[in-house]
């Protein structure tokens, strides 16, 4: 079994969609809202340096962005 989280904020198209993708191939996942989440957003920008979301973290590897395919890759889907 996989480990994934999601850093978002409430108004990212793109993290709505990756929650959607979650949701549609039953994938649980901790999601960390990092604009309401100080420490969870300074936790992302150690992670890749910037504050774009969505992050998406599978076991130990980052993904900025939705790229659906990598996503997929990592999860063996």
């Amino acid at each position: 079994m996989h480990t994934v989280a999601i850093y978002t904020t409430p108004t990212c198209h793109f993290c709505q969609m990756a929650k959607a993708f979650f949701k549609e191939n039953n994938i649980a996942y901790e999601e960390y809202n990092v604009a309401a989440d100080p420490a969870k957003r300074q936790e992302m920008i150690d992670y890749t340096g910037q504050l774009g979301v969505p992050v998406i973290r599978v076991d130990d590897n980052l993904i900025i962005g939705f790229n659906q395919p990598k996503v997929k890759e990592l999860l063996g889907l």
